[in-house]
């Protein structure tokens, strides 16, 4: 006899019951990756996102450090198909690291197989820490989100694709209070990737660091902690959540993405869960530099409405 799986799921996080070097572990995912050594795939990764960004900015019409606000770090880059027109899809993506690293200008990767198919991408920088705290972030992507849906008010949809650290922005945004922006932005879909949800482990590890989270601070910013409290509602039953996670991530990761997947489903929105076959932390973002990538095609299917 299980019990009833809602008490179930109350029961102590199976982080609580892990040492402090195996939560490091688990949050450190350079150490899942598994053809190449930690200090590589890092290099790699900036190394795929510099060139791929290189050749967007070469091959691609764009707006570059265009500012959505007045702070140093809010700019954001937009990258434009062959054929212009008013109404097109937008797809915004926010980088990862930690909340304390990467930037827009090494995170073009979905650029050219998104552009070619007729998508306009908007790469987003944001104030990473310590110069911008938490809180700051997520204003900062709900301001660029309002941005794009003033300057493009005929937009065909915006869809946010966010990896890691950048799958926990776009995640707050299902939280979002538009009234506040004055505008409701025509938010179509989410491609959430390798992400964290809840908070609260991070808090004990040297992520953390940089970002000085309090518990509270953790909590107010925990897409998975505020919707299980049912603070937010499917506004449009359109709009699509994709959460995918790594073969190679860490348990953690795995834990945290599918969590995150059933809670949505609980809160009745339309959400899919993928778990991207062969692939590390890092290597299920570069490779959407490869057009035909499992996960193009499943972002061009949702925004194509090929389902």
């Amino acid at each position: 006899e299980m019990g009833d799986p809602d008490e179930l799921r109350k029961g102590e996080a199976p982080w609580k019951k892990m040492s402090k070097e195996e939560l490091e572990r688990q949050y450190t995912p350079s150490r899942w990756v598994v053809r190449l050594g930690a200090e590589e795939a890092l290099r790699t990764y900036s190394q795929i996102g510099n060139e791929a960004t290189k050749k967007a900015r070469a091959t691609r019409r764009s707006l570059l450090n265009v500012p959505y606000g007045d702070g140093d770090a809010e700019k954001l880059d937009i990258y434009f198909p062959e054929k212009m027109s008013e109404a097109l899809p937008f797809c915004m993506f926010l980088h990862g690291g930690y909340w304390q690293s990467g930037s827009k200008d090494a995170s073009a990767f979905m650029v050219n197989p998104l552009t070619a198919q007729g998508v306009t991408v908007v790469v987003v920088g944001y104030a990473i820490a310590p110069k911008g705290t938490l809180d700051q972030m997520v204003d900062q992507v709900a301001r660029s989100i309002v941005f794009v849906q003033k300057q493009y008010p005929r937009n065909e949809g915006i869809y946010l694709c966010g990896h890691s650290a950048g799958a926990h922005l776009a995640a707050m945004m299902l939280l979002a209070n538009w009234t506040k922006h004055e505008v409701t932005p025509n938010l179509k879909g989410f491609f959430l990737v390798s992400g964290i949800y809840d908070l609260e482990p991070i808090m004990h590890t040297s992520v953390n660091d940089p970002l000085l989270l309090t518990l509270e601070d953790a909590q107010r910013n925990s897409p998975q902690r505020l919707l299980e409290a049912g603070l937010a509602q499917p506004v449009d039953p359109t709009c699509h959540i994709l959460v995918t996670v790594g073969h190679h991530d860490s348990p953690e990761f795995h834990r945290q993405s599918r969590e995150f997947y059933q809670t949505l489903c609980r809160a009745g929105w339309k959400a899919s869960f993928k778990e991207v076959p062969d692939v590390d932390h890092f290597e299920i973002i570069w490779k959407l530099t490869q057009p035909d990538y499992v996960l193009n095609q499943m972002i061009l299917k949702t925004i194509f409405h090929e389902f």
